[in-house]
């Protein structure tokens, strides 16, 4: 199943310019907060980062010809200090136990490195969007951090939208005592307009491909109604030496 969305979701980046366009500007964003040194993507899919951002190993939970390895985020492969970035774009909150993944981060992160993450955020015009046009679920009672029994037959994409939202807004002081070895460098809600209205991997483009940057660009003008508007929220921790 998971294999196969994925598949889907790489023949609709290949098709659509308009989704291209405005992953391009996030994935340049991401690059700027990439430290120097080794750099895994977590849940990778269609494996784009790859594009704008030199020697990065794309995984995912399925073997797929586009990615570098089979990666559970909840147990990384890697050797304890030896990655100096993780990014997760579109995959917290997929990962059924989130605290098990901090604490690996914690262990193969080096000093000074990074977790990038891009995430839904829920805010009050983002939420019915999230909530009746998009497949996967949104929960804003659960405690993310809580430990609990993986979930017989749970599928790789199985989801709660609103765990970002949750973990670096309104359960950030929680966070932080945590994971006091995670410093919060960044906590950005962002797209406001051009993502609903590219339709994202699920829905047809409203808008052409010419108007994205233009858009992007008034967002970010009118930064003071991101609590409003946002449907993304894009966070840096940095690991404390």
């Amino acid at each position: 199943m998971s294999d196969a969305v994925l598949h889907r979701h790489r023949e609709i980046w290949q098709c659509k310019p308009v989704l291209r366009q405005l992953y391009r500007e996030w994935y340049r964003d991401i690059a700027v907060w990439l430290a120097p040194g080794r750099t895994v993507e977590v849940g990778g899919g269609t494996g784009n980062l790859k594009e704008y951002a030199s020697g990065v190993c794309c995984t995912d939970v399925v073997s797929l010809p586009w990615l570098d390895a089979v990666t559970d985020a909840q147990r990384l492969p890697f050797q304890t200090g030896s990655l100096a970035n993780l990014v997760l774009f579109d995959t917290l909150h997929h990962i059924e136990n989130v605290s098990l993944f901090f604490d690996e981060a914690l262990r193969t992160l080096k000093g000074g490195g990074r977790i990038i993450i891009m995430d839904p955020y829920i805010s009050w015009a983002s939420w019915p969007v999230y909530r009746y046009l998009h497949p996967e679920p949104v929960d804003l009672s659960q405690n993310p951090l809580l430990l609990t029994t993986p979930r017989a037959g749970r599928q790789p994409f199985d989801s709660n939208q609103a765990i970002a939202t949750i973990l670096f807004e309104k359960e950030l002081v929680r966070f932080r005592l945590s994971y006091p070895g995670l410093a919060v460098r960044q906590v950005k809600r962002l797209a406001f307009f051009a993502y609903p209205l590219s339709g994202g991997f699920e829905h047809p483009s409203m808008i052409p491909p010419r108007l994205v940057v233009p858009t992007l660009k008034l967002e970010r003008k009118l930064g003071w109604l991101a609590r409003l508007f946002a449907f993304r929220l894009f966070v840096v921790l940095e690991r404390q030496i």
